[in-house]
């Protein structure tokens, strides 16, 4: 008996963990959604349940039990409204909105639990402790307990009338298999709440083996069938392929959960071996704790890609694979520069000059990559006549003098196996240096290097670019998955609401291409209705119409006043310049007294800014807040 009893305190703090976490859990990632929020009205009201009666089993005086007690029916007396109102959620999503009668029952249910709640602490709802019950303390019955569980039978039962609607109203077979999960889960709260002591208090005594052995199942039973329903719940309203959302919850629960329900189970009964043994205070408890947490974490960390290739990848492992080692292995602009800071420091070691640099040539001019010591670019020489000299030199793979600077071309070979000028290696104060075999042997494979770098970084930014552009189509086809997933009408819809992330990526790549360009004309901007509204002002031209928009919330963005050079403006005069004027990123730094760094963390905020000032805009149009679907 006490075996059980130990274990069924375990189960009940189990519960009341699983319950917690997925309620963080809820809140993190898909608050949004109508039924995830409703999900967390009722995670909450189990995390009371199971808390206080947690609690309860280990108070050591009847006062402290009573507490613990008229606490737990706070979470029992809201449980109902919360049900109903999350069974209500879930038609709705079928399409199979309320139409005003589902609307005033979930409210009535919602007035009658605040009436209860005042009921509770006035000895209305239920009466004094029986502290020496068998086989386990409750509070007695009143004629007010009577009238509460005639309210909860009849919102269970609405809840479950509108669970069967919406599985009815299910037609593919995986949005049927996921709300058949919550028909399934839906079980645990009517298990975990329902008061059994109050109306079965005289069978429990005369069978307490039975009892605690029920107890313990049904607390297990529990605590699967919540996982379940959050399973089924994390699903609704994220726009994300479901092996990821599958991945994302169960690390989730092995991170949370699980290791801490594995942690709270050793160390009760390392403490209560410790008790039985005479040693109320056992030092192995602490030492229990934090290794059960660390080795839990440490087994986690080292199983679950092993787990999730496993479980969720299917049939799609490699093209994974391909894009994870991609991510692990990708030169960033910030190791691009370390790794050429290091090349290049070993140049000016070698040669003994004083400064060396990396310039990439591109389209639009010179991009400076790194420099080391005194350079050219330290003196605030024009640069024109350098890129003029290296464009002059483009077909030479001959290293040369240019002023006091040994230049060494970057040569790379293009689509057609021509040469192709990608950059310049240069050399400060090293024109005039008679070089040896070995000194000119280092300079060439210390260019090889450099080339490589670059060449690679060249290769991985057309690769962003590519993914890019495919983010925006496959980001507007999860967001039809996820608006159809449970009512097909979502499929039909003329907008979709986007993430603030993919309107912001959408008004950056307009603002880039604001004179011309692709991502201007095709923008998905260009489906929003302030923009359709314009097109007669400008004769169609949908480019012009979207171009007088991102104008307009530039100069939203632009404080009051004649325009200065101030930390206020600091937003404004980054996208006038730089968008707007085409100024180059080294150039806005030096003008703006800023690092190129903390130039592109103000350019990010300032493009936020302006797709705030868009949205606005929209709404004051009489349009919604909702986001145009990209083509």
């Amino acid at each position: 008996m006490g075996v059980l009893i130990t274990i069924n305190q375990i189960l009940m703090a189990g519960v009341a963990i699983t319950a917690f976490s997925l309620l963080l859990y809820s809140l993190t990632f898909n608050l949004r959604e109508r039924v995830a929020r409703s999900f967390a009205m009722l995670l909450f009201c189990l995390v009371i349940i199971y808390s206080a009666e947690s609690l309860a089993s280990v108070a050591p005086r009847p006062d402290e039990l009573e507490l613990w007690l008229r606490l737990q029916w706070v979470g029992v007396v809201f449980l109902p409204s919360a049900y109903l109102h999350f069974s209500d959620a879930l038609l709705a999503t079928t399409g199979k909105p309320s139409r005003g009668k589902r609307r005033w029952a979930i409210r009535l249910s919602y007035a009658l639990a605040v009436l209860f709640l005042i009921m509770l602490p006035l000895g209305l709802l239920v009466g004094g402790l029986a502290a020496d019950s068998q086989p386990a303390p409750y509070l007695k019955p009143t004629l007010g307990t009577d009238l509460f569980m005639l309210v909860y039978f009849v919102s269970i039962g609405m809840a479950w009338y509108n669970f069967v609607r919406a599985f009815r109203r299910s037609t593919t077979s995986t949005s049927k298999r996921r709300i058949g999960y919550l028909l399934v889960g839906s079980i645990a709260p009517v298990l975990g709440s329902f008061p059994f002591l109050l109306f079965s208090s005289n069978f429990a005594a005369q069978h307490r083996l039975i009892f605690w052995v029920i107890s313990v199942l049904t607390n297990f039973l529990v605590g699967g069938l919540v996982v379940m329903m959050a399973y089924s719940v994390a699903f609704f309203g994220v726009a994300l392929p479901d092996r990821t959302v599958k991945s994302r919850l169960f690390k989730w629960i092995l991170r949370g959960p699980v290791t801490a329900s594995i942690t709270l189970a050793l160390t009760t009964i390392v403490r209560r071996a410790g008790e039985l043994y005479g040693l109320p205070y056992n030092a192995l408890v602490p030492i229990v704790m934090v290794a059960s947490i660390l080795t839990g974490q440490y087994l986690v960390t080292l199983t679950f890609p092993m787990l999730e290739r496993w479980l969720f990848y299917g049939n799609d492992k490699d093209e994974i694979e391909i894009l994870r080692n991609l991510e692990q292995r990708l030169i960033t602009r910030n190791d691009l520069r370390q790794f050429l800071e290091m090349i290049l420091a070993a140049v000016c070691d070698r040669l003994q000059v004083k400064g060396a640099y990396v310039v990439a040539l591109k389209s639009e001019g010179l991009e400076i990559v790194v420099r080391v010591g005194k350079t050219f670019f330290d003196e605030d020489q024009n640069p024109a006549e350098l890129e003029s000299v290296i464009r002059a030199n483009h077909l030479s793979l001959e290293m040369f003098n240019w002023g006091d600077d040994l230049l060494i071309p970057l040569v790379d070979q293009n689509e057609e196996g021509a040469p192709d000028l990608i950059g310049l290696l240069g050399i400060s104060g090293a024109a005039g240096t008679s070089l040896d075999e070995d000194q000119i042997q280092v300079i060439n494979s210390f260019r090889e290097r450099v080339l490589l770098a670059l060449k690679d970084r060249r290769l991985q930014e057309g690769v962003f670019r590519s993914i890019s552009e495919l983010t925006t189509k496959t980001a507007y086809i999860q967001q039809l998955q996820a608006a159809g997933r449970y009512d097909q009408s979502g499929l039909l819809r003329d907008e979709i609401p986007l993430a603030a992330a993919d309107f912001s990526q959408w008004v950056k790549d307009a603002l880039t291409h604001y004179w011309g360009g692709p991502k201007l004309t095709e923008s998905p901007l260009t489906k929003l209705k302030i923009v359709q509204a314009m097109l007669n002002r400008y004769d169609g031209n949908t480019s012009n119409a979207l171009r007088a928009i991102l104008r307009e919330a530039i100069e939203r963005v632009r404080p009051e006043g004649e325009r200065r050079f101030t930390g206020e403006w600091v937003l404004y005069n980054i996208l006038e310049m730089k968008f707007l004027e085409g100024k180059k990123v080294r150039e806005i730094a030096m003008r703006l007294a800023m690092s190129e760094a903390d130039l592109y963390r103000k350019q990010r905020v300032a493009i936020e800014a302006v797709a705030r000032a868009i949205l606005e805009m929209e709404s004051q149009n009489g349009h919604t807040n909702e986001l145009p679907k990209s083509e």
